[in-house]
């Protein structure tokens, strides 16, 4: 029996995926993930690259894959440290023949997947990178990567006329045993370097891992049947239901987006098809779009002048209207409430995360970058093609056809949070104002105990 070695990436399931069966199927599979420091480190804000919420879910991943790895017979083997070294000492020591792994298409991971090959070929041992990040496979194109629409209505008329969804792969049964090799258990926060005050309050309304994630599919689906109003609960701001809460799972690859599309396409054939049911579709295909995106235009996806490598915008730095964007306090009521979520949550509605970046590129006009590296750090469902591509998008450097696009903030706020339950929520210094006082804050207007605006709105 060979030894295969899987590199679990960010697709920390065992359900429809193509790279861990494969591996499965050409021999006992040594599965492998390697928690890299360098994510940890932090930048010249004070912020950690990876923050304690996306940390904290990941190790819950771990576990619960661990787990499901337990139950048939293998393990999770886990290490610290560079991933294109300490696989390769892993390959070496076992007389690995072959590695295989889920492939990315952004910058550092692809540098990584370079250096981990080139210490592989002086072990004389092949890789093998398999894509399955997406709902359509990157074969299935109607097109060429190079002539990807850069409007992002285009490409989904092309999908939805010309490509299809592949089905699911099954979930492997039993696995031969790792039992030769050290399976240490999964750190905890602070042995990768969280203090204890960066760590003592962090919710737990999000539970890592494939089991939960499935679960929470199930939930949105089948037992509240909440897929078939989706359309109009989608840009809610409170409560568990209006939207899908999915995307944290899907990020780390805890559920497949194929397993989404297939569900509620059975959900459409037995209950009932509509708009809504459409429209979790129609978000899938989007992240679809954004990864394509940084396929096609690779490291300009992150340079500063965006991937239309616009030279003419200038962006502001400053530091302490920075601070007060990620403190949420700039005074204007809707971007506290949205800022105070996520630095105290790790979450931010769909809605909210267009406000504030809308806020921090055409209002403040400070570099798009330093937002969107914020979002790295604090977001639990951080997916490094969506959050780049969305920040290019918002700041007008990316595949938005409208580049002036503006989010009018107090008119947001009047139609999607207008009794300002949502920002009472989050702002309790402004619990006992009423709607209407509230909005007049917008113009910096009463209440001493509440920040001046930043800025006037226009």
């Amino acid at each position: 029996m060979q030894n295969i070695l899987f590199w679990f990436r960010n697709d920390l399931r065992l359900h429809d995926n193509e790279a861990f069966l494969k591996a499965s199927d050409l021999g006992r599979v040594i599965p492998v993930y390697v928690i890299d420091p360098r994510q940890f480190e932090k930048s010249k804000f004070g912020y950690r690259k990876t923050g304690h919420f996306r940390v904290k879910f990941l190790l819950e991943c771990l576990a619960d894959l661990k787990k499901s790895l337990q139950a048939r017979g293998s393990d999770l083997i886990i290490r610290v440290g560079n991933p294109e070294e300490e696989l390769a000492k892993i390959a070496k020591k076992k007389n690995v023949l072959y590695v295989l792994a889920s492939k990315e298409v952004t910058q550092e991971e692809t540098s990584q997947e370079f250096e981990l090959s080139q210490n592989l070929k002086r072990l004389n041992i092949d890789i093998e990178l398999i894509w399955g990040a997406t709902l359509y496979h990157v074969r299935d194109l109607p097109f060429q990567i190079k002539f990807l629409p850069d409007v992002f209505t285009d490409f989904r008329k092309k999908m939805d006329a010309h490509a299809k969804v592949r089905p699911l792969f099954e979930t492997p049964g039993q696995l031969e045993s790792v039992a030769d090799i050290k399976c240490s258990g999964i750190p905890t926060l602070e042995e990768l370097g969280f203090d204890e005050e960066e760590i003592k309050d962090i919710p737990s309304f999000y539970e890592g891992g494939e089991t939960a994630g499935l679960a929470q599919l199930d939930n949105f689906i089948w037992k509240t049947e909440n897929v078939k109003t989706y359309k109009e609960t989608r840009n809610g701001l409170l409560g568990n239901d209006f939207s899908s809460k999915l995307s944290a799972w899907v990020s780390l690859g805890c559920v497949s987006p194929r397993k989404i599309y297939h569900e509620v396409r059975l959900f459409e054939e037995k209950v009932i098809k509509n708009e809504s049911t459409y429209w979790v579709i129609f978000e899938l295909i989007w992240r679809d779009y954004f990864h394509l995106v940084a396929l096609k235009y690779g490291i300009r996806l992150f340079k500063i002048c965006g991937i239309k490598h616009d030279m003419n915008k200038v962006w502001r730095q400053d530091k302490e209207e920075f601070q007060k964007w990620v403190d949420g306090e700039t005074g204007i009521p809707f971007i506290d409430a949205n800022m105070r979520e996520l630095k105290q949550t790790g979450y931010m509605s769909n809605r909210g995360r267009q406000i504030v970046a809308s806020f921090f590129t055409k209002d403040l006009k400070l570099e798009w970058w330093w937002g969107a590296r914020y979002f790295e750090s604090m977001l639990i469902d951080y997916d490094v093609c969506s959050n780049w591509g969305n920040w290019n998008y918002i700041a007008g450097i990316g595949n938005d056809p409208r580049p002036n696009r503006y989010f009018h903030i107090q008119k947001q706020a009047e139609k999607y949070d207008p009794e300002a339950a949502y920002v009472k929520a989050w702002i309790p210094e402004l619990k006992d104002l009423s709607a209407e006082e509230i909005q007049n804050l917008y113009n910096g207007d009463g209440f001493e105990a509440y920040p001046k605006p930043m800025i006037k709105l226009p």
